[in-house]
This record gives C-alpha cells, sequence and structure tokens, in this order.
C-alpha cells in the first residue's frame, strides 16, 4: 500500500505505530495532520519513497487503537484521567529541571537558555486550554450536543496550531534534545522529559484533532440528515 495521497492524520488512524518515525522526520501530524505524506515530505525535504519503504517496515494487520472506537465521552474522560493529568504533574517538575540546568550550567558549551520561560508559557496556555475543555467542550460533547460544540471546537482547534509552534520553538531552544558529552544527569533528564512530553502532547492533540472532534462534528451531521 502507498501513502503518499493519505494525510498525516490519517495515516496515524490507520498505523499508529507510525508515531516514532513521523515525529523522528519531523513530521507533525497532530496540528499539520491535514496535509498529505507527500506534501510533508516535499516540504521537508524528505524521501518519500524512502519513508514509504520505512512504513512498509512497521506495517500490521491489525493497527487500530481501541480508543479510536470508543463512545465520545469516554474518550473525554480518557483525555482527562491520561493526557491531562500526566502533563499537570510533569511540567512543574521539568520547569525546575531547566531552572537548575539553566543556573548551574550557564557558562558551559551548549547550555539551553530561555528553556525555563517557554515550558513556562506552554503550562499558563495548556492550563487554559485544559480548562475550557474540561468545563465547556467535553461536557457538550458527552451530552451529544455538536452543533453548540462547533464553535469552541474551531478556538481549540486554533490553540492547538500554538501549541505544536510552541513545541518545536521548545526544541529549537533545548537544541533539538540532544545532551553534550559534558551533560549533567539532570541536564539529560530534562531533554527526555521534554522529548517525553512533546510526544505525549502530540498524541493527546491527533486524538482530539482527528478523532473526538472530527467524530463529534460529523455524529451530530448525521442526526441532523
Amino acid at each position: 500500500m502507498t501513502w503518499g495521497n493519505t494525510t498525516l492524520g490519517d495515516l496515524v488512524l490507520a498505523l499508529p505505530d507510525s508515531t516514532a518515525l513521523l515525529r523522528s522526520l519531523r513530521l507533525d501530524f497532530c496540528c499539520g495532520g491535514a496535509s498529505t505524506l507527500a506534501e510533508a515530505c516535499r516540504l521537508g525535504g524528505i524521501s518519500l519513497e524512502k519513508v514509504e519503504q520505512e512504513l512498509k517496515k512497521i506495517q500490521k494487520p491489525e493497527v487500530t487503537k481501541p480508543v479510536y472506537n470508543w463512545p465520545l465521552e469516554k474518550i473525554t474522560q480518557f483525555i482527562v484521567e491520561h493526557y491531562h493529568r500526566d502533563l499537570r504533574s510533569r511540567v512543574p517538575e521539568l520547569i525546575l529541571l531547566a531552572e537548575k540546568v539553566e543556573r548551574v550550567h550557564a557558562g558551559k558549551p551548549g547550555c539551553p537558555q530561555g528553556v525555563a520561560n517557554a515550558i513556562r508559557s506552554i503550562k499558563i496556555e495548556m492550563d487554559s486550554h485544559m480548562q475550557k475543555e474540561e468545563e465547556i467542550l467535553f461536557p457538550m460533547i458527552a451530552a451529544g450536543n455538536g452543533s453548540m460544540a462547533y464553535m469552541p471546537i474551531r478556538i481549540l482547534l486554533a490553540e492547538h496550531e500554538g501549541h505544536g509552534a510552541n513545541l518545536g520553538l521548545l526544541r529549537e531552544l533545548a537544541y533539538n534534545y540532544k545532551a553534550p558529552e559534558h551533560a549533567c544527569n539532570s541536564w539529560r533528564a530534562l531533554y527526555v522529559g521534554l522529548d517525553q512530553m512533546e510526544h505525549e502532547l502530540m498524541e493527546h492533540i491527533h486524538l482530539e484533532n482527528h478523532v473526538l472532534f472530527t467524530r463529534a462534528l460529523s455524529e451530530e451531521a448525521e442526526l441532523r440528515e
């Protein structure tokens, strides 16, 4: 099977194990999920043929994640209990680590600067974003009020674009999360933690953009027909 004309969002839905490959190639399957694989490869200067060869290696007969087919209310509960809770517990520790690394190793080559403030900005935006989801949007979706959810969804989709841009900036500030040989354990732990946060946030946004929001709007449209 060829994937060139498949959007990145649909590719991940069909082949969940592709997320690690796409992340390694810096192909944004969450906020940039509307682009086809061919378009994304062309813009990134990446060989589509080589990407498709890698996709063949990880292709499996059974590829659908169970969560994709859950009732919408159960998906919202999963997002809150898994992604939101983890983000709220993870980010404060990352801020402390970044502050420590920037303070202790300020004079060393490759020491990241501005990372703590960047994480702090992401925290402020994500706290507000998650609160809107939990208090406004998710209850609407759980109640089957897809028509009322349309505008909140458009707003949150735009905020997702901003989250994606912030993740890219954070990665640049932290030298692509590649610690130098002289880096201490805190420095290395910071980069591992930031990389994991990015991975989970991209999965989180993809689940909302391409499963939860899409299904909420499409199921509401079906009810009106």
